[in-house]
């Protein structure tokens, strides 16, 4: 496994990106500058967890309907977060279907 320009390997660098969301998401895309695999994981913790996080927020706000709606977010939520962590450990660059497409195109923009 590669190293990063923070000193983490480059499995451990992509499970701590999705470990708290999309906060963890955020401070490796500040400080891991070179490891492109870190930092497609951390955009992508920053997309997926950061869309959970705005829907679970806004479907709250619709009476009834939004709070089943919001019931199913969470366990949604958690298996993502659970596959995604996996995924990064087992030093696998998984891309989910939009979010991944969209991470990697983000990552091209701020190259």
């Amino acid at each position: 496994m590669k190293k990063s320009s923070t000193g983490l390997q480059e499995n451990v660098g992509g499970l701590l990106a999705y470990l708290v969301g999309f906060i963890s998401g955020i401070v490796l895309l500040i400080v891991e500058k070179e490891n492109e695999t870190i930092r497609f994981h951390a955009m992508q913790s920053v997309i997926v967890f950061g869309a959970l996080f705005v829907l679970s927020i806004v479907i709250n706000f619709i009476p009834v309907i939004g709070f089943i709606i919001s019931l199913l977010i969470g366990p949604v939520a958690l298996v993502l977060w659970l596959l995604l962590m996996f995924k990064a450990y087992q030093g696998e660059r998984y891309h989910l279907p939009m979010a991944g497409k969209m991470a990697k195109d983000q990552l091209r923009k701020m190259h």
